[in-house]
């Protein structure tokens, strides 16, 4: 038995590979355990105290601690041996290395992000503003972005390679980059004008190129735009840099509609007066219709009278509702009082040759 276990393999004997296996083996328990420990023991302890803090962290911790504690022991047992090969031992150091530098990285935005969830996304949908609403989500994975970013360079550094040149190297090829995704480069600076100036918000109905509906999501590439028809639209944001946009919700007066009837001819001053004054009085009475009312006697056409009748729907009313009832009301109050509408007309005359 002392003989087998004195045999020598790839430069180590049998017994300090069993040693090696052993220690990479106990690590597994170890982690196992600590895993076990978290999820049974350490979770009913910080369920009973107040701060949902120790939960968070508890919970965000345990799998990359776990990770690490097995990487660290596959490390230690892999130094028990003695390899002959250089590039192996520094090949599998720098992947140690890297792992658990990655497996921390992994840890920090996992908690990093869950406080985000736990407290400040709470905070944000308390504020009156919706603008906290449109930057949390870009820093939240700004964030975890810069982490995993300083955690490869980390990484690269530990694992021997010149950080410096790689940079550079990257540098001349973000140049080409940057010329072959420049509409993207684009659309960023666009949502940058769109956090700045704050031309609408998410919910705010407006009207742009042709497209009309309410802002549902505003991304650093593009914006969603939900229409009047149903369909989702994204429109990059560069789009808004360089084009008008008219922001609906954003009237105080709301929106304007324009109405114009036509009385027959026949219709004496009175009634063109009455008429005048049946609008003034739906106006005052439709729920949604806003105080700057203006009503004329508008002009002499080919076949009626004009009458222009000119107001605002509420910026929290329907418009399309309020419209209907408006006339609605028009038709039942003019049928009422014997106002007839005027149509196009054409007398034609048969002129008999002799």
């Amino acid at each position: 038995m002392e003989a087998f276990l004195e045999a020598t393999y790839y430069g180590n004997t049998i017994l300090e590979w069993l040693t090696a296996l052993s220690i990479i083996v106990g690590a597994l328990i170890v982690g196992k355990t600590v895993y076990w420990i978290f999820q049974n023991i350490a979770r009913k302890l910080t369920a009973k105290t107040e701060t949902k803090l120790d939960d968070i962290i508890l919970d965000m911790i345990e799998e990359p601690i776990v990770v690490i504690v097995t990487v660290m022991g596959f490390w230690a047992g892999f130094n028990t041996l003695t390899i002959d090969s250089v590039r192996v031992t520094e090949f599998v150091g720098h992947a140690m290395q890297a792992a658990i530098t990655l497996s921390i990285a992994w840890l920090l935005a996992r908690l990093i992000d869950s406080l985000i969830q736990e407290y400040l996304i709470p905070l944000t949908e308390k504020s009156e503003t919706d603008l906290d609403d449109q930057l949390l989500p870009i820093v939240r994975k700004g964030i975890k972005l810069v982490i995993w970013v300083m955690a490869i360079i980390i990484s690269l550094n530990n694992a021997g390679y010149d950080v410096g040149a790689v940079l550079a190297g990257l540098g001349v090829g973000g140049l080409a980059l940057a010329i072959a995704a420049q509409d993207t480069v684009a659309n960023i600076f666009g949502s940058a004008t769109i956090f700045a100036d704050r031309p609408f918000t998410i919910n705010d109905r407006i009207r742009i190129k042709g497209y009309d509906g309410v802002i549902r999501d505003i991304g650093l590439r593009s914006t969603r735009l939900e229409t009047r028809d149903g369909p989702m639209v994204t429109i990059p944001n560069s789009i808004f840099t360089g084009s008008p946009v008219e922001n609906v919700t954003a009237g105080e007066k709301g929106r304007r509609v324009i109405l114009n009837l036509g009385l027959v001819y026949s219709s004496t001053a009175e009634q063109m007066q009455r008429g005048m004054d049946i609008l003034h009085e739906i106006a005052g009475s439709t729920e949604g219709v806003g105080d700057d009312v203006n009503i004329s006697f508008s002009s002499y056409g080919d076949s009626a009278m004009g009458i222009r009748c000119a107001y605002f729907v509420n910026p929290d009313a329907s418009f399309r509702g309020v419209q209907s009832i408006f006339n609605m009301e028009v038709l039942k109050r003019f049928g009422a009082e014997g106002l007839d509408f005027a149509y196009p007309t054409r007398t034609i005359y048969n002129i008999e040759q002799s």
